[in-house]
């Protein structure tokens, strides 16, 4: 007895032995997880980049009645590429002047914090790489820090265009930020939720009549306009306004520095694009709801269906985010320039005003009708 007591006791001292090892072997398999899907996402984004500039120069040559890029590889594919191994391998140099220390961190905080916000986009069902609970106030937050690299930027560069062109975008960026985050509050207030995944779950109702699009069509303009204005894109490109300010804030920049602002002004106008997908389109939500379950027969349901909701809810994703991006840069050739009064004027002055109508006028109709 006293035996059969002995081994009990120590296989049961081995068997806890193993829990922490076991735990610490799950921790390290999801730190790996984790890694291999932010180098992933890292990818794609880069290879969005890619995709969009060609994009954009095939839809401006085509409203201005030009071919646009064709030789480098088919339809021009490899021009993008070779623009940016152009400026991988040229040298990066600094004016003398220059506050050396801000002038190299400068771009890194113009990209870091636009790559962080691709975090919390669900692509599809499940796909997603950090599901938090206050993901939307996180992409806010961390959105507000790239202006402080672009004043910095120009502020290091000894340059006053430069410095004149971060003003501008810390300005910019400052007056039409607030807009932007009320017009996500009022979706999130609808949503009961600032979870980017719930807010989609939300519109999955009845197809495309459930989008946030026609519950809030006021927010909906108002983050269009304040997306194209954080993004820098014309008519709201005045902190780069080549005819007063040279380049603006990348004025003293070279070399892979320099495309790190483009790298990061199209990753941010791809971010814009994914998340009006997620808070106003329905996300991976496709417009007739439960298309995919009446398509695969009854018997492949169980084994297929999930990976076929998932490759169609990614493929719906880009497809509505690339359609906002066709609608950018279509009004980059359609509208001009505004003066820089005229841009504050009508964030301060307009469109704070009409987001908070809206916020206030949603926690109303919120509390009368649910």
């Amino acid at each position: 007895m006293q035996v059969g007591s002995f081994l009990s006791t120590s296989l049961l001292l081995q068997i806890g032995s193993f829990k922490p090892i076991e735990a610490k072997f799950v921790e390290l398999i999801g730190a790996i997880g984790l890694i291999v899907g932010i180098l992933f996402l890292l990818l794609g984004a880069t290879l969005g980049v890619l995709v969009v500039v060609w994009l954009e120069r095939k839809v401006s040559a085509g409203v201005q009645q030009r071919v646009g890029p064709e030789f480098a590889g088919p339809l021009g594919l490899l021009q993008a590429l070779a623009d940016g191994l152009k400026l991988v391998l040229k040298e990066a140099v600094h004016p003398s002047r220059a506050d050396e220390r801000l002038f190299r961190l400068g771009p890194a905080m113009v990209v870091v914090p636009v790559f962080l916000s691709y975090l919390i986009i669900p692509f599809g069902p499940g796909m997603m790489l950090e599901d938090l609970g206050v993901g939307v106030l996180f992409w806010i937050s961390v959105s507000s820090i790239a202006p402080l690299g672009l004043l910095m930027s120009g502020y290091a560069s000894n340059n006053k265009f430069s410095f004149l062109g971060g003003l501008r975008a810390a300005a910019q960026s400052i007056s039409y930020e607030i807009p932007l985050a009320l017009s996500v509050l009022a979706v999130c207030l609808l949503s009961s939720s600032l979870n980017t995944s719930d807010i989609v779950e939300a519109q999955s109702g009845f197809g495309v009549l459930s989008w946030n699009v026609w519950r809030q069509p006021i927010g909906f303009i108002l983050f269009l306009i304040s997306s194209l204005a954080e993004c820098e894109r014309l008519p709201f490109d005045l902190p780069e306004a080549e005819e007063e300010l040279v380049a603006g804030y990348q004025t003293e920049y070279t070399g892979i520095q320099f495309g790190l602002f483009y790298v990061g002004s199209y990753v941010n106008l791809i971010a814009s694009s994914l998340f009006v997908t997620v808070l106003y389109l329905g996300g991976w939500g496709l417009p007739l709801p439960g298309v995919v379950e009446r398509i695969v027969p009854a018997g492949l349901q169980g084994s297929l269906l999930p990976a076929l909701v998932g490759f169609i809810g990614l493929f719906a994703t880009l497809l509505k985010a690339y359609c906002f991006l066709f609608f950018a840069i279509l009004t980059r050739w359609t509208l001009p320039r505004v003066r820089i009064d005229q841009l504050l004027d009508l964030g301060w002055k307009f469109l704070l005003p009409v987001s908070l109508g809206n916020l206030l006028l949603t926690a109303c109709c919120k509390l009368a009708f649910v």
